[in-house]
């Protein structure tokens, strides 16, 4: 055990009492967390919270924000909130392989009765801190949370034309032009076939069902590029880039290359930082890129 993970460890073991997670009824709700924590999900898809809304969501979307539970488990939990009355579950009628599921009337109360109540504890643990060690502790489980959400976040392959690859390079997109101060086109990017395979790959990494980075590597000139690298901004000081970067670097050798190249923009000032500290050396132009000003290039090592 090293210091690191005794410190992570004893974190662990702690909070987990404190919240009262071991509890056969969580915070006095009269269900174990698990069930619990299922029924909060549902109830975030229908905010704001209220009968007349009536939202469903799908049972895959709930195991996909909660880090890819078990069906089984899953379903378990859910023929206990059915027969609580809590959530009424039905086949999609748009695709009768998708189970719906929506809290009932009775499941609006419960899950307001539970913010509540988690509401209430929350406060409880504060209570005894000053502001200052209120302060302290908001830094630093903030800090806590994005960093091993970062650490626990997986790097999955998709199409170009995958609605979650289309959501990041948007929001890629939107942001590198109002950095620039112009109006960025998607530039064909769902129909780039350099970006798939063989020759090419795109790559998500997602958190609670929405993209927090992105990035593809592709075969140009004879090296390896890679291209569209997005970091969610609120995900950005937690080493997801330069864990994003390292992937990309694996896949350009996958791919069978040994030199990678890339080009930004100097306004890019934080990736002109990354780039140098992972290796990248500067290059004169190789692109005809009218938005980059800065071109680099690095030599991979095989693993």
């Amino acid at each position: 055990m090293t210091v690191d993970t005794s410190v992570m460890r004893k974190f662990n073991m702690s909070y987990v009492r404190r919240v009262g997670a071991l509890e056969d009824s969580f915070l006095g709700s009269g269900l174990p967390y698990g069930t619990a924590r299922i029924l909060y999900e549902i109830g975030l898809a229908a905010q704001p919270i209220s009968s007349a809304a009536d939202p469903a969501t799908t049972v895959q979307e709930i195991r996909t924000r909660l880090g890819g539970l078990d069906s089984g488990y899953v379903s378990r939990m859910l023929r206990t909130l059915e027969s609580k009355g809590y959530v009424a579950t039905e086949r999609d009628p748009a695709d009768g392989r998708r189970r719906l599921v929506r809290l009932t009337e009775d499941g609006f109360k419960q899950w307001d009765d539970l913010e509540r109540r988690s509401e209430e504890h929350a406060r409880l643990l504060l209570d005894p801190l000053t502001p200052r060690q209120r302060d302290r502790l908001n830094e630093a489980l903030a800090t806590a949370d994005l960093l091993v959400r970062a650490a626990t976040i997986t790097l999955e392959r998709v199409d170009p034309s995958d609605p979650m690859a289309q959501e990041a390079m948007g929001r890629y997109f939107a942001e590198i032009g109002d950095r620039f101060g112009f109006t960025v086109g998607d530039e064909g990017f769902g129909d780039d076939p350099t970006l798939r395979p063989p020759n090419g790959a795109f790559f998500i990494a997602a958190s609670d069902g929405a993209p927090v980075a992105s990035g593809a590597v592709r075969e140009f000139d004879g090296t390896a590029e890679i291209k569209r690298m997005w970091v969610d901004p609120a995900w950005r000081g937690a080493g997801l880039g330069a864990r994003l970067l390292r992937h990309l670097e694996a896949e350009a050798l996958r791919l069978g290359h040994r030199v990678v190249r890339l080009d930004t923009r100097d306004v890019l000032s934080e990736a002109i930082g990354m780039y140098e500290r992972a290796g990248y050396q500067r290059i004169d132009r190789y692109n005809d890129n009218p938005h980059a000003t800065h071109f680099f290039r690095k030599e991979l090592a095989q693993a």
